[in-house]
Formats: C-alpha cells, sequence, structure tokens
C-alpha cells in the first residue's frame, strides 16, 4: 500500500474494541477517540529485548525494531521488522467478514508472529503482548481492573476487567468500555501474568516462536445493546457459545479463516482497480475494518438481527438514518442483511407511541442505549419534546426509501420492503407534498446549518419518489408505481429548469444562482437507470467540479472549503468518463496520504488543505464503495 495512513488498524472489532495506531507501529497504541488503549509488543532474541508494537517505555535495555515494510488490506495489518538477528513478520487480522454474520460479529482477533533469521544462526525469540487497564476502563484509574484465569481450550490466556461490573451504564461519544472482559491468550503453550505497564495494570502473555506462534486478543463485553428497554448480547452468543468457546474455536481455524479474509480481501481490491485505480483500492481497503467496527451485530427479542451503528466524533448517535445512507453500499454490494438490521431499528422505532409524525426518525439513541431518537429530543420525567426544527424530515425519508429500493434489488424481490409498505408509503407522501422545494431544514450534512430551497435536498426526494416507485413495481402494483415515477419525471424536469446555473451547472438552492453543490443523491439516477435526470445535467456538473477542485477534494458546496469523503465519491462516480473519477478520487487519496490529525480515517475535512474537522472513523466510509454497483 502506497498511501500513509492517517491511522494504522490493529485490533478492531466495534466501536469500544479498537485498537490503532496513530503514529507509527512503534509509538502509543490508542482508541478510535484519540484516548490511549496502551499495549506493548516485545520480542526478546537471544535474551536481548527489542520493542515493535506500541508503547516503548524509558528501558535504555530496549531497542526499537527497525520497520521493513508494512502492508494493509482489508482485515489485516502485516509488518515486518529487522532486527541484526532476524526478521520478524507480525500480522495483525480482524475477521470481519463482511458477507458472514457470525464473523462479522465474533469478538476475536489475531496476532500472529513468525521470523526468520538474517546471520545463519539459530536464535531463541519469544515474543511477548501486555495490555493494559485502559482496554477495561473508560479511562486509567476510573475504577479498579483485576486479572482473573481463563480457561480456553488449547490456548493460554488470561482476562482482566474492571473489578465492578455495570454494563450498559452510560452513553456517549468519547467514552470507552469500562464493563466486560479483555482476553489476552496464546494457542498452545506459553504463560501468563498481571503485571504493570506504565504505572497501570496490565495482564501479559508470552511465547517462544518455534518459527512461528498464533497471539488472540478478544473482548465479551457480555451485554453489548440495550434495545427498547432489553438487554441484547452480540450475534455470535445467539446459539448460546461462551467467549472461551469462540476463542477455542478462533485458534482452531485460524488457517481457513485467514484464506477466507485474503480472499474477499483480494475481491475488494481488484474490482476497485477495475473501475476506479489502485488509489480508489487502497482507500476501500483501508476502510473496511473502520466501517465494520462502527457497528455491533445484536439479535432482538424476536430473532432479528439489529446491526447497530454509532455516530463516531459527532454525537454518538445510535443507528442514525442519514449515517445508514451514505454506509450503505459496501452492505448491499457483500451482505444486504446487515443493512435490513440497520434499519429495523428505524422501523421498530416508527411503531412506538413516541414516534407520531408522518416523516421517517433521524435515529434511535444514543451508543450503546437504543431507546428512543435523542437528536433535538429532550426527555424529561413525565413527558419527550421533540424540536421539529432539528429534525431532517424529507433528509431521513428519501433516505429510507431509497434504502428499501436498493435492497430490493440487492436480493431481486421487494419482500423487505413489503412488510413495511405502509409506512414507505406515508414518507412517499410526504416527500411529494414537501420535496420539490423544501422548506427551511436540515440535510444530513447538517453542521452546514438549516437550508431552504436545498437542490441536492430536492434531488433525495426525486430519488425516494422513484424508489418506491420501483418497489411498488416488484410487487405488481404497476399502475401506481408508473404514476409515481412520472412524479419522479416532473419533479426532475422540474430541478433541472429551477437550478440552472448560466454556466451549465445547478444551483446550491433554487435561490441562490451562480452557487454549487455536489449532487450525491443523484447517483441513483446512474445505478437504477432511471435517466430522470439529463445528460446535461452531469455534464454541467462534473464540468463544474473540476472546475472549483482543490487540492485535496471538491468542496461540497460554495459556502466554505470543506468537503466529505463519502460524498466526494458519490459526485466523483455521477462521471462516464473514467478519467473525472480519477481525478476526484485521487485528490481524496491525497488527502488522507498527508493528514497532520493522525486518527483512523474523517470524512470531514478541508479541500485546500486536507485538515480533518471533528469527525473520524465513521461508517460513512463504507460510502466509498458506490462506483462499485455502477456497471
Amino acid at each position: 500500500m502506497k498511501i500513509r495512513p492517517p491511522a494504522i488498524p490493529l485490533f478492531n472489532i466495534d466501536p469500544y474494541f479498537s485498537v490503532w495506531a496513530e503514529n507509527g507501529v512503534l509509538k502509543n497504541t490508542a482508541h478510535w477517540t484519540g484516548k490511549p488503549n496502551t499495549m506493548t509488543g516485545r520480542a526478546i532474541v537471544d535474551g536481548k529485548e527489542y520493542h515493535f508494537l506500541g508503547y516503548k517505555g524509558s528501558d535504555e535495555n530496549v531497542t526499537d525494531m527497525t520497520v521493513e515494510t508494512m502492508e494493509i488490506d482489508a482485515f489485516s495489518t502485516t509488518v515486518i521488522y529487522v532486527t541484526p538477528e532476524i526478521r520478524l513478520t507480525v500480522r495483525m487480522t480482524s475477521p470481519m467478514l463482511i458477507d458472514d454474520l457470525y464473523y462479522a460479529s465474533r469478538p476475536v482477533t489475531y496476532c500472529h508472529a513468525s521470523y526468520e533469521s538474517l546471520d545463519g544462526v539459530e536464535h531463541s525469540v519469544l515474543v511477548r503482548f501486555t495490555a493494559s487497564e485502559e482496554l477495561v476502563l473508560n479511562k486509567k484509574g476510573e475504577g479498579r481492573a483485576l486479572a482473573y484465569p481463563a480457561c480456553v481450550r488449547g490456548v493460554t490466556a488470561i482476562r482482566m476487567g474492571n473489578g465492578v461490573q455495570k454494563p450498559l451504564n452510560a452513553s456517549g461519544d468519547d467514552i470507552r468500555i469500562d464493563w466486560g472482559y479483555l482476553y489476552l491468550g496464546v494457542r498452545g503453550e506459553g504463560s501468563v501474568c498481571h503485571t504493570v505497564l506504565d504505572g497501570m495494570y496490565a495482564i501479559s502473555v508470552e511465547a517462544s516462536l518455534n518459527n512461528s506462534a498464533l497471539f488472540l486478543l478478544a473482548y465479551d463485553d457480555v451485554w453489548s445493546i440495550e434495545y427498547f428497554g432489553d438487554r441484547l448480547s452480540a450475534y455470535w452468543r445467539r446459539d448460546g457459545k461462551t467467549v472461551e468457546e469462540a476463542i477455542a474455536e478462533a485458534a482452531e481455524e485460524y488457517d481457513t479463516l485467514i484464506a477466507r479474509c485474503n480472499a474477499l480481501s483480494d475481491k475488494i481490491k481488484n474490482d476497485a482497480i477495475e473501475k476506479g485505480g489502485e488509489k480508489y483500492a487502497e482507500l476501500l481497503l483501508l476502510s473496511v475494518r473502520q466501517v465494520m467496527a462502527a457497528h455491533k451485530l445484536v439479535v432482538d427479542k424476536n430473532g432479528n438481527n439489529i446491526y447497530i451503528s454509532k455516530e463516531c466524533f459527532s454525537n454518538g448517535c445510535a443507528a442514525t438514518v442519514d449515517v445508514t445512507y451514505p454506509s450503505a453500499p459496501m452492505f448491499l454490494l457483500y451482505n444486504p442483511e446487515l443493512l435490513k438490521a440497520m434499519l429495523r431499528p428505524i422501523m421498530d422505532y416508527t411503531k412506538t407511541e413516541e414516534w407520531k409524525f408522518d416523516f421517517a426518525p433521524h435515529d434511535v439513541g444514543q451508543y450503546p442505549l437504543v431507546n428512543g431518537q435523542v437528536y433535538g429530543v429532550e426527555r424529561t420525567a413525565n413527558k419527550v419534546i421533540v424540536d421539529k426544527n432539528m429534525q431532517m424530515p424529507v433528509e431521513e425519508c428519501g433516505n429510507m426509501i431509497i434504502l428499501f429500493a436498493a435492497i430490493a434489488d440487492a436480493e431481486d424481490n421487494a419482500s423487505f420492503a413489503e412488510e413495511h409498505l405502509d409506512t414507505i408509503r406515508t414518507w412517499s407522501k410526504y416527500l411529494i407534498r414537501y420535496g420539490l422545494d423544501p422548506e427551511n431544514q436540515l440535510c444530513t450534512d447538517d453542521f452546514a446549518g438549516h437550508l431552504s430551497h436545498n437542490v441536492n435536498l430536492s434531488i433525495k426526494a426525486v430519488m425516494g419518489i422513484a424508489g418506491y416507485s420501483r418497489i411498488l413495481a416488484r410487487l405488481g402494483e404497476s399502475t401506481e408505481a408508473e404514476r409515481m415515477m412520472d412524479v419522479a419525471r416532473e419533479y426532475a424536469c422540474a430541478v433541472e429548469k429551477n437550478a440552472l446555473n448560466p454556466d451549465g451547472s445547478y444551483a446550491l438552492a433554487y435561490n441562490k444562482k451562480g452557487t454549487f453543490s455536489l449532487k450525491y443523491n443523484s447517483i441513483w439516477d446512474k445505478i437504477w437507470g432511471t435517466r430522470l435526470f439529463s445528460e446535461e445535467f452531469y455534464k454541467g456538473e462534473l464540468a463544474r467540479y473540476k472546475r472549483e477542485l482543490l487540492p485535496y477534494g471538491v468542496p461540497l458546496d460554495s459556502r466554505e472549503k470543506y468537503t466529505k469523503s463519502d460524498w466526494l465519491v458519490w459526485a466523483a462516480s455521477l462521471a462516464d468518463n473514467r478519467e473525472d473519477f480519477l481525478t476526484l478520487v485521487d485528490s481524496l487519496w491525497s488527502a488522507y496520504n498527508t493528514m497532520r490529525t493522525r486518527a483512523p480515517m474523517g470524512d470531514w475535512y478541508y479541500a485546500d488543505t486536507s485538515a480533518t474537522i471533528y469527525f473520524r472513523h465513521r461508517t460513512v466510509q463504507g460510502g466509498l464503495f458506490i462506483r462499485l454497483m455502477l456497471d
């Protein structure tokens, strides 16, 4: 991988069990929030101690290994180190296979270590991993971490957790888990202990490398999500499996599972190179673990799969509709069931007495407490007050209908939409009534503030109505389907007529001629082949994007120089010309290659400097896959 990643994924499972190297693998390890998750990796070669991962400390007798190469694919980060005596290869894998619900959920990660002699002499090589209390506490010292024995078949292991267990005790954004247990082990023989690391309580595992050794890290959160008052455990537990059984199973199937990870990673890479080039492929490979690890897969009391996203470093909202919408392409391509599992919480919420509106909600809680919308909502002991001015009615109605239609296409049937057809019909009526010229309201880019007459929001309404038509057509309601498509065509013509700029591009808002915005919502017109918008529309937009292009992307619109990675790729994918797509996406690659903020891929940044703006580790990077949905 030629890109210098803004952060290096190491052990990534969910919004809580998430370990990154933000300044290179020889520096301190951190949670995606940037708070320390202190770990260290040491290799002892013939009694001489070398440092290869995370925290080093001040011991002058410990020498840094030299990083020879580092390669990142969809599921693994492989680093090759050298010393005068050996070459050490360390492969850290989070096997969160998108196309397999069980592995997308199982909280076990791998670290495979192997070595070869460089001087022709046999060496005694030990590898030691140590993890601090920061992985089981919100912050060090907030509680007391304790180590416990761990009995795992075929694995030498130890576990650590907060001495006072209070599952699901809080929600928020910049917080970390303080319940459950971290497991650290090695397949076969080794030794474990509790110890001290940088003044903190810690656990450690050590094993001899007889050419290689397989280390395993796992996190058992016991209870994962509170869902409308019910505590839910993770999907991988659905048949009563224990974490000790899951770790033992993972140790036994390493080779088979790595082969599956390699195959899917290679497919993503090859498909991306074909559709968008080498740099585009690197962006997709770098995004996969981040997207998967910003979700949690659970099963509700009725046996339904529920996939909860966390709106990371935005506000911590859970199951946010306008975060699911840009995330969707990766899941539509590789596992639509996960996208259905993202929509179920929204549909469950609309059936409650609390949601009495004729438009779609924004979210269903704040992670990990999924009990009802929190954005623009104030709850007291006696009542719930919804600030309608803070809702996104056209945005969320359009998002939901488009996603239902896209799932129907991916599965070649509309059975999932049919389950919720009455609600979808209500939302389509809302779009017909209010979508052509939206009132002063928020869209998914809510950080830009309220805007009336938003052209891109109108386009979303058009595509939502078209999506409803496509659902109806699949359900055999051909007359109503054609009537809805006629409405979509009429509205699309009105958008083009009323938003046209003198230069052939289309305005940010109907009353702001000369301005521009990324019309990313029209991508569904390309994907579905509905041809609601003219070729002149797309040509005018792409020409304007190229004129507005800054070193690190095209600004989101005329108001600021910031942009969004997901929308930039959606806008670039409007291009029929491969060269135009490459030009715009290469600017995104350059942004991540130069970002000064060393954190998991931030999606909101300045296109002139590549400086990030708060957001990081968000699921919306799944939207980068949208080019693969085009023929």
